[in-house]
């Protein structure tokens, strides 16, 4: 069963050697970068950990977009040891239930970069669309409830 839990003083360190497949290191940031815009965005950013029972597999980040006025899929990532098994899938879904309990969130969005066919596979199977967009080498992608 997974689930998501705060980062804490407890898992830190664990969240913060999580790694994805030397092929995905040019999509995804450390999860001490997304920590780190986490702590400067406090009041947007919602970061947790990604668990499997007791085993730590992954990090999500959903966001408020202040600018455009819509929650994001901010940052996601689930460890090279831990692929491949639908932790990805859960993890996204649980995320955007967040977004949705708390906030009564209707779209939520992403971006994709161009060449991260895993992503975008995943996204488009839980529901995720282009928009058509693409700004900052991103393309954008939106979930409509």
């Amino acid at each position: 069963m997974i689930r998501l839990k705060p980062v804490t003083k407890e898992n830190i360190e664990d969240v913060l050697a999580l790694r994805v497949r030397e092929d995905q290191k040019g999509f995804v940031i450390s999860t001490a970068e997304s920590l780190a815009k986490a702590y400067v965005y406090s009041e947007t950013a919602y970061p947790f950990a990604v668990y499997e029972e007791e085993m730590l597999v992954g990090f999500i980040m959903m966001g408020f977009y202040a600018v455009k006025n819509y929650y994001t899929l901010w940052e996601f990532m689930i460890d090279h040891r831990y692929q491949n098994r639908g932790y990805g899938r859960q993890a996204l879904q649980l995320g955007m239930q967040y977004v949705w309990d708390h906030f009564g969130a209707v779209d939520i969005y992403t971006g994709v970069a161009p060449g991260n066919t895993v992503a975008r596979h995943l996204y488009e199977s839980v529901g995720f669309a282009s928009t058509g967009l693409v700004e900052l080498g991103m393309e954008e992608m939106r979930y409509k409830k």
